[in-house]
């Protein structure tokens, strides 16, 4: 079921730990179900089609962070509404009325800018394109109040531990990993740090390890990298690291359905497990340096 609302009233919603003990920061940003009556009733999609794009369940995934010393910020629009992992400016001219073609995108090409066009499978999400005056709208209430949240956590983390870790929390397709193979089996997760850029090697062996001890299957950086969140806010060298984690949606829920499946649970289990290693080895790393 889609969340109506006439009006939203908010860009996020922030859980904090009682006390941040750990460097690690949680953030889900396409886990957004805020859908608007307005939009449902211009869009020419199913109430099912219009959430394909949607990381379902991915902040109850892992709501386990505050309890562990670490706060979790999650997206309250959806992503096909307004989507927050990509740059402001990524704005399509074939969806936002009066917007100039600039250097070829092909993230803006294939429809998926930070207004989007379509959702998964490229079904077009809506007849027409939108006023300037509405694409701006959509960014003020979302997107800007969403990157200042985030930007301010990873500030206020840094500053009081020295460093500050993003863990970016996504889902993908089952069908998104037909050509991926580690060790010759299909992999559960995929760990994305732009291929260094985002996050140092060490950070990403040790959650590597924890996925792996927990059973999962791990890719790094194949077929997902990261996308603007690590690029924009992973910066190694001073002491910020962003890894966008993607999990294999078939594990915990029914993908045409979207409701959690017997699955469920397990996933969530091993997650808090690694969750709570994650922040205990950035807790430690802190103590550490200190």
């Amino acid at each position: 079921m889609l969340r109506n609302e006439n009006e939203p009233t908010k860009a996020y919603d922030l859980h904090l730990p009682e006390v941040q003990t750990s460097s690690v920061v949680f953030a889900s940003p396409h886990s957004g179900r805020g859908y608007c009556a307005e939009f449902i009733a211009e869009s020419i999609l199913t109430p099912a089609e219009l959430r394909s794009s949607e990381d379902a369940h991915v902040d109850r995934l892992f709501e386990a962070a505050p309890s562990c010393g670490a706060p979790l910020l999650a997206a309250h629009w959806p992503r096909a509404w307004v989507d927050v992992n990509r740059a402001e400016d990524e704005i399509d001219p074939a969806m936002v009325l009066g917007v100039r073609r600039q250097a070829h995108n092909p993230r803006v090409a294939s429809g998926l800018g930070v207004i989007p066009r379509v959702v998964a499978g490229g079904k077009p999400i809506r007849s027409g394109k939108l006023t300037r005056d509405e694409a701006e709208r959509r960014l003020q209430l979302g997107w800007r109040p969403y990157h200042a949240r985030l930007d301010a956590l990873l500030r206020e983390t840094q500053s009081r531990f020295g460093r500050a870790t993003l863990i970016d929390c996504h889902s993908m397709p089952h069908e998104a990993l037909d050509h991926v193979r580690r060790k010759g089996r299909r992999p559960d997760v995929v760990l994305g740090n732009r291929f260094g850029a985002s996050a140092s090697l060490p950070l990403m062996d040790l959650l590597d390890q924890l996925f792996t001890e927990q059973g999962f299957t791990v890719s790094r950086n194949v077929p997902f990298a990261g996308a603007y969140i690590a690029q924009q806010y992973g910066k190694p060298a001073l002491g910020r690291h962003v890894v966008q984690v993607e999990i294999d949606r078939s594990l915990y829920m029914d993908e045409a359905t979207l409701q959690p499946h017997r699955g469920f649970d397990e996933v969530k289990e091993r997650l808090d497990r690694i969750i709570g290693q994650i922040c205990d080895s950035e807790r430690g790393a802190v103590l550490a340096a200190e």
